[in-house]
């Protein structure tokens, strides 16, 4: 930590108010150019921070006296799961930090955000990890999942465990001064554990070879995303940033939570559409939900819609590791024009989240406004 004692580059120094007859004529294209220009610096200036806290966490095992094999293990593995990501929820914190102290950030607090940022992405790639495993994926952002490199296998198991103890040493070492830092620990411990409890919801309800459409119920999906992604992914960025910034109203952390849990269930419903209709180039990975037999948004719209034909159709193919079996469930799906389903809600969801964002006055609209700009109408 000691190296970045000067300011640091994700910081935004303080500013003079301006006032409206300072703003020239075109200011909203420069607007628009400055934050072009704002996400490139970020995203720059963030992975500097992940290759200071990569080597400290190479050194420490260094310190500590671990094998030679084991640190060039723990340094291939870090570099190979964590930065390949969108980097979305790390950089999230960021843009937290100015939506909630518009004033300006200090280079000190800014750099510890990028750092809980880090922390963020890196529990994102232990849950990855642990879930290519259970799901059989093949591959993960553009690369084979880190199970099937070679030599990994089942290592991945405690690899994924390496990765969440890491965090906590990262937050040892940058945020133990601040005067959120047990609020922090005990949010991400909390977070996980939710991630963890929808996951579980996931994996026993559709296991992977066992069939029971009786439990593909929309209140069983919305729970399953609402506790697998909405937590870890949305509520856990928008609530270090807030911690961060001194925020200790509990009726704003309240409507964060109501706020983050739509957001991230809009995200999910994204993710299933894109694993079925998606470009593999684009997504970075192979859909599989058909053939692992997911509760997924998509069965659970044709479960809704279907006759019963449709359902027979369903019952003979989901869920089986069979290309021909896969491509009948896409074809139903064509026939029930799911995909114009999905746009409808799509923009139903985000007209609906806009208006939640932009009604309420306990936090900041961009707190929340940037995510939601960042999920609309993704590809990946």
């Amino acid at each position: 930590f000691a190296a970045r004692i000067g300011p640091a580059r994700g910081a935004r120094t303080m500013a003079p108010k301006r006032t409206p007859t300072d703003d020239p004529a075109g200011a909203d294209a420069k607007k628009a150019k400055a934050a072009t220009s704002t996400l490139a610096e970020d995203k720059k200036d963030f992975l500097e921070v992940f290759t200071q806290l990569r080597s400290e966490l190479v050194q420490a095992e260094k310190d500590d006296g671990q094998v030679t094999i084991a640190v060039e293990w723990i340094d291939r593995m870090v570099e190979y799961n964590v930065p390949h990501g969108k980097l979305n929820r790390g950089l999230a914190v960021v843009d937290g930090m100015r939506a909630l102290l518009p004033e300006g950030v200090s280079a000190d607090l800014m750099f510890r955000a990028q750092v809980v940022g880090w922390c963020i992405e890196w529990l994102q790639a232990a849950f990855l990890v642990w879930d290519d495993i259970m799901d059989e994926s093949v591959t993960r952002r553009g690369q084979p999942c880190w199970y099937k490199s070679a030599g990994v296998d089942m290592n991945a198991i405690n690899d994924g465990l390496v990765l969440e103890c890491q965090i906590y040493n990262m937050l040892k070492r940058h945020c133990k001064v601040l005067p959120c830092y047990a609020d922090l620990l005990e949010m991400f411990h909390d977070v996980t554990f939710r991630t963890a409890s929808g996951q579980l919801i996931d994996l026993i309800t559709a296991p992977i070879g066992v069939v029971d459409l009786s439990k593909y119920t929309e209140e069983a999906y919305m729970r399953i995303v609402t506790y697998k992604t909405a937590f870890y992914s949305f509520y856990l960025p928008a609530a270090s940033a807030m911690h961060l910034a001194g925020i200790a109203d509990t009726a704003a952390y309240a409507k964060a939570d109501e706020i983050c849990k739509l957001l991230g269930q809009f995200f999910q419903i994204q993710d299933d559409y894109l694993d079925c209709y998606g470009d593999p180039e684009v997504i970075g990975k192979i859909g599989t939900d058909i053939q692992d037999n997911k509760c997924g948004w998509l069965v659970v719209q044709a479960l809704k819609k279907c006759d019963a034909s449709q359902l027979k159709v369903i019952e003979d193919n989901y869920g089986k590791k069979d290309k021909a079996c896969e491509k009948a469930i896409k074809a139903l799906y064509v026939d029930l024009d799911l995909e114009a389903i999905y746009r409808t809600y799509e923009e139903m969801s985000y007209q609906k989240l806009k208006a939640i964002i932009e009604d309420q006055t306990l936090l900041p609209h961009h707190l929340f406004g940037a995510m939601l700009a960042k999920i609309y109408k993704r590809e990946k």
